[in-house]
């Protein structure tokens, strides 16, 4: 992401506590961004009709605003209502793939404004709901904000009676009080002040009403198609790998038309497809990967070796040890003058390319190692990157026990000193990506990272064997976020939090807790 231009730089954020951004009142500032609201549909015109009609009585200003719907091959196609925003039109899903996640990808191509809006088709939303989302998109560009729910069985209505209830500030008016269900994560936004005290924050930003700054998106590509059941989760995931904070607002209120998915007939079904697709892309579900022999898309850690000059007995014993250790979730990245072996040349033994030769001809069947010229700026999506000296690759046990130790003291890098001045790295990827972000010309990342997550200083020995259960190595305080010089200063979630590095246990879910009718975004 390029750095802001024209305005003061972006407040530096520690974790997820945005508590240093105070977004404007609602009705009292002036909206300069525009935005695309981006709404895939398959079928449910009604619903939509519902949706739209919604949207027509937002106060975020409608010349500021386009509202994309992604027809996803609904049979008869969707059509656009009389009551609809007035800049609204219907964009067909393009051959190649299906869902939500590839329907979102197409609205997305589609959309011009500065802030894009995933929307459900089948929400009833409150009319300061754009407004309350898109306010904190003015105070810089690295958030995700999220809009609460609520859910209901859908009683007879028209759009009009929608439209006049939403314009008067009164859409709950329209479903049975006793008949709306909350959201199992607005009990975890309440638990967790707001997710300023969250772990894994991305873990309740499930899909239907999220909003972020186009610069966040093209960081991460989209959505991913393959992905047809959890693609928001994943999304998420991978938004916090980049270095986003989550935000939720309870302002932006809405109904859901319907049940959540998991209460049908087919529930257990579609969860069990959820977790298909999640144990192989969030590493961070520890609890979905608990068969240690299998190899998964996404890898937990990265451990990167610069090759560059070691013959090729070092590297061999190198990528072994890494192979070899407790943690089994793993990937070896070995940088190097790769390109020395292009070409069709003969390489001459006693050569670096020779020995390079060898160690493509060792590992170049194991799915596990990688080769490349350089690391990639950040090991993104995969959550932890290890860096160490070709001749010092970590102990059996040392990746498990440290990032254990990291997820436990929530520090971003942990710097390991060893005999010799020689140095190695446990990087968290989502504290790089957001120190890289927020990184004035010239300033270390290190200096970031102390300020954002926070970093230690330790030896490797200390990990070389489990430190008692009653010691716990003190993190070295960190800078206190800066606080913004701007104009100013928050289908259900079933997911859990990280746990062991090991692969063997999990912590308790964030999100696991009793539902209630009684949630953070029921109005007053």
């Amino acid at each position: 992401m390029a750095h802001l231009t024209g305005v003061e730089p972006r407040p530096r954020i520690r974790h997820n506590d945005y508590s240093p951004l105070t977004p404007p009142p609602l009705g009292g500032w002036s909206p300069t961004l525009g935005a695309s609201v981006v709404i895939p549909a398959h079928g449910g015109q009604h619903r939509l009709d519902l949706t739209l009609a919604a949207l027509a009585a937002q106060t975020y200003p409608a010349h500021l605003t386009e509202v994309i719907v992604v027809d996803d091959r609904s049979d008869p196609p969707l059509r656009l209502p009389d009551l609809r925003p007035e800049n609204t039109r219907i964009v067909p899903v393009p051959d190649g793939g299906w869902g939500a996640g590839h329907a979102m990808n197409t609205g997305i191509a589609a959309a011009e404004g500065e802030i894009v809006q995933r929307l459900d088709a089948d929400m009833v939303i409150s009319r300061e709901h754009l407004e309350a989302l898109f306010r904190w998109h003015h105070l810089t560009d690295y958030l995700v904000t999220i809009g609460g729910k609520r859910f209901a069985e859908e009683p007879a209505l028209t759009p009009g009676q929608v439209h006049d209830a939403v314009r008067h500030g009164s859409p709950e008016d329209l479903f049975d009080p006793s008949a709306l269900v909350s959201s199992s994560t607005e009990e975890t936004i309440r638990r967790l002040d707001g997710l300023r005290a969250s772990k894994n924050p991305y873990q309740v930003c499930t899909g239907p009403t999220v909003s972020l700054r186009r610069a966040l998106l093209d960081e991460v590509r989209g959505f991913d198609p393959e992905v047809v059941r959890g693609q928001d989760t994943e999304f998420a995931y991978r938004l916090a790998q980049a270095g986003a904070v989550f935000v939720p607002d309870p302002d932006a209120r809405a109904v859901h038309l319907g049940l959540p998915a998991q209460r049908g007939e087919h529930g257990s079904a579609i969860v069990r497809l959820v977790e298909a697709h999640l144990a192989h892309r969030v590493p961070l579900r520890r609890d979905l990967r608990k068969e240690p022999g299998r190899r998964w898309r996404v890898p937990y850690v990265e451990v990167v070796f610069d090759v560059t000059g070691a013959d090729e007995p070092r590297i061999v014993a190198a990528a072994d040890a890494v192979l070899r250790g407790t943690l089994t979730d793993v990937a070896v990245t070995l940088t190097g003058p790769w390109t020395l072996l292009d070409g069709g040349r003969r390489w001459a033994p006693g050569t670096e390319a020779f020995d390079l030769a060898l160690v493509r001809a060792a590992f170049g069947h194991d799915t596990r190692v990688r080769f490349a010229e350089s690391a990639a700026p950040t090991a993104a999506p995969v959550p932890f990157r290890y860096t160490a000296p070709i001749d010092a690759p970590p102990s059996p046990a040392l990746l498990e026990r440290a990032v254990k130790a990291m997820l436990e003291e929530r520090v971003g890098l942990l710097v390991l000193k060893a005999p010799g001045g020689r140095t190695a790295t446990l990087e968290r990827t989502e504290a790089v990506a957001r120190a890289r972000l927020l990184a004035a010309p010239g300033e270390a990342i290190a200096d970031v990272i102390a300020q954002t997550h926070g970093v230690r200083h330790a030896t490797p020995d200390e990990f070389d064997k489990a430190p008692p259960a009653a010691q716990k190595p003190a993190v070295t305080p960190a800078v206190q976020p800066v606080e913004s010089t701007q104009s100013a200063q928050s289908a259900q979630s079933a997911q859990t939090g990280a746990g062991m590095a090991g692969g063997n246990s999990a912590a308790l879910p964030e999100d696991r807790a009793p539902r209630t009718r009684r949630g953070l975004f029921r109005r007053s």
